[in-house]
């Protein structure tokens, strides 16, 4: 496994730290219902996760196009699409995507059905925007690889101050616990702990390798229920964990094909019951752990179907919106919370699920795995 884990990092290791980007690769995959909602596990198993929709321009928001527009520009002339996004949150009825080819954020605001794009112009002018972090108070922590800062933005998108000096780090997400900023460096291999209002930094953990507390390549980091610290090591394939001062706890996964390994992990998210959701870009797909690392479920596939990923990569959950898409949803499915999950290319860019039970039918107690880690995947 060693030798395995090595001829992937030296394929693809500086791509990562330039880009953080990644190609694709063979996928667990669970087979699409054929008609009807789109459900995982799929039938007969009791249904976890309904795909809800798609969203991936203005005209997912219904924005009126004349007749006259139609015919002389084409459907699509007249309305703004997402090109290549990474990071997505949620705040008061309104969606933040993060476009990189913009470069800005894409907002959705599903309350007014309205779509805008935000720039951060003039003096927080986006250049490489990744992943943005959204605060109780809807403050926003945008990662900026062209400007090697993070970009923070008040509840009403206005520019308030950039955090980072030159050569300090390459951001590529941040996380929020308490009055701390986690900033995920994938220049410097570590993670740099700033003060939330000030940006000072308070302290940094981690370093180049691929021991108990070494990251390589960290892309996206999440806080848990329990205040730890879970970092996902694209060029070590794996999650890690921390406490909240940067010791090292446990690591989640390693390289390989089977269910419950990791090809290429990029996003992450946690519920509040401390389950893991790590998107794969290579897997194309979201593996859902508990917080003792067993595989409770696996859900999307490539393609261009009605909810295929392609290289997915930001995963955030949100507790506080599902008003928004519950019309999505089937009758006697109840949603407890919503999964996006962002592709950074093909037709569909941002998919959403949601989790939740189907009235009338009988679920194992939770927390039991329904897909057996280490078994073998169809290829």
């Amino acid at each position: 496994m060693r030798e395995f884990r090595g001829k992937f990092r030296a394929g693809f290791a500086a791509a990562l730290a330039a880009a953080v980007l990644a190609g694709c690769a063979s996928a667990p995959s669970q087979a699409p219902q054929a008609q009807g909602p789109w459900f995982y596990p799929p039938p007969p198993n009791p249904p976890r996760i309904q795909h809800l929709r798609t969203l991936k321009g203005e005209r997912d928001l219904g924005a009126p196009v004349s007749g006259l527009e139609q015919f002389v520009l084409g459907d699509d002339s007249t309305t703004q699409q997402l090109m290549q996004p990474y990071g997505v949150g949620m705040f008061k009825g309104k969606l933040y995507v993060v476009d990189s080819r913009a470069p800005g954020l894409a907002v959705f605001d599903l309350a007014q059905q309205r779509f805008a794009l935000m720039t951060g112009a003039p003096n927080g002018r986006m250049k490489r925007p990744i992943n943005v972090t959204i605060d109780a108070d809807g403050t926003k922590y945008v990662t900026d690889t062209g400007r090697d800062q993070v970009l923070v933005f008040d509840r009403d998108e206005r520019f308030v101050t950039a955090y980072g000096t030159e050569g300090q780090f390459k951001p590529v997400d941040t996380a929020i616990a308490g009055e701390r900023l986690y900033v995920v460096d994938i220049k410097h291999h570590q993670v740099q702990v700033l003060e939330k209002q000030t940006g000072k930094l308070l302290f940094k953990f981690g370093r180049a390798g691929s021991a108990a507390g070494e990251l390589f390549h960290p892309t996206n980091v999440a806080i848990g229920a329990d205040g730890d610290v879970y970092v996902v090591e694209t060029s070590n394939f794996r999650v890690q964990r921390f406490t909240a001062e940067g010791k090292p706890v446990r690591v989640y996964g390693e390289a390989g094909a089977d269910r419950g390994n990791f090809s290429r992990p990029k996003g992450i998210a946690m519920d509040r019951n401390g389950r893991l959701y790590v998107g794969d870009a290579a897997f194309q797909n979201v593996q859902i752990f508990d917080n003792d690392g067993r595989l409770l479920l696996f859900f999307g596939q490539p393609g261009d179907n009605i909810e295929g990923l392609n290289l997915p990569a930001g995963v955030t959950i949100d507790y506080d919106n599902v008003q928004y898409f519950r019309a999505y949803a089937d009758p006697g499915f109840n949603i407890e919370y919503l999964i996006f999950v962002v592709s950074q290319f093909g037709p569909n860019k941002v998919d959403v699920f949601g989790y939740g039970k189907m009235a009338g039918m009988d679920y194992p107690p939770e927390g039991g795995p329904v897909a057996k880690p280490g078994a073998k995947v169809d290829r």
